[in-house]
């Protein structure tokens, strides 16, 4: 399902030998400044650029990667796809941005024993993932973008970090890793991560009204079932103290 809706792009990710963080293409082609939404694995950029290309975008026109979020496996290849795209800005929320800046890779991990892990997988070097951010994000803002009106809400919890995006006419929400489509959320036991924070941005995000849910893994809904984020919320809260 290359296109979710006008204007809402998909790209899935390729999981290995760990997940691969799905890519969303938001605005209108014609305007020619369109946003990608998170990278990938590391290895996974040229398939994700091709896949936009096939999808008759001109990736001239991207201008902009707007993270969710810092982990390995939605930054992976942040570098990979900038090559491919020169002059393309980063945004990131200001938390996550500063660590990049200076090339804390604690949030990129989440745990000593993955970096560890990763860096004999996949070659890792330190300071690989040290990245100048041009926008860095508060949550609260209103991105006009593409032709489009995309609010930016704050989700602290699974790191500290953690952006929504939220498109109020279509009822679109990409929320990274925060909620899945499959009534599960996203970890709590990593480097900035908040079990409390979590709880609080999954009842944030349960007074929107949510038709489409575009989140970071697994499948995608395009006919979310009313109040199915307050039910996942509710499911989760035990755990959540």
């Amino acid at each position: 399902m290359p296109k979710v809706a006008d204007n809402i792009f998909f790209v899935p990710g390729q999981d290995e030998f760990i997940p691969d963080a799905h890519v969303y293409v938001i605005g209108d082609p014609a305007t020619k400044d369109l946003s990608v939404i998170d990278a990938g694995l590391m290895g996974k950029g040229a398939y994700k650029v091709k896949a936009i290309r096939e999808l008759g975008i001109d990736s001239a026109a991207i201008k902009r990667i707007i993270m969710t979020h810092t982990h390995l496996d939605h930054i992976g290849c942040l570098a990979e796809i900038m090559q491919q795209i020169p002059g393309v800005e980063l945004w990131v929320h200001r938390l996550e941005a500063e660590q990049l800046e200076k090339g804390d890779e604690r949030t990129i991990h989440g745990m000593e024993m993955f970096r560890q892990m990763c860096q004999m997988q996949y070659g890792l070097k330190p300071g690989q993932f040290t990245f100048q951010v041009q926008r860095k994000l508060e949550g609260g803002e209103k991105l006009e973008i593409g032709g489009m009106t995309w609010e930016v809400l704050h989700i602290p919890g699974h790191s500290m970090g953690c952006i929504a995006l939220y498109h109020r006419s279509t009822k679109t929400l990409i929320p990274g890793d925060v909620v899945y489509a499959d009534y599960a959320i996203g970890r709590f036991d990593l480097y900035g991560a908040d079990a409390a924070a979590l709880k609080k941005s999954l009842f944030t995000l349960a007074e929107l009204e949510v038709d489409t849910l575009l989140p970071g893994h697994n499948r995608i809904a395009t006919k979310l079932p009313a109040n199915y984020i307050l039910q996942t919320a509710k499911q989760w809260e035990p755990y959540l103290t």
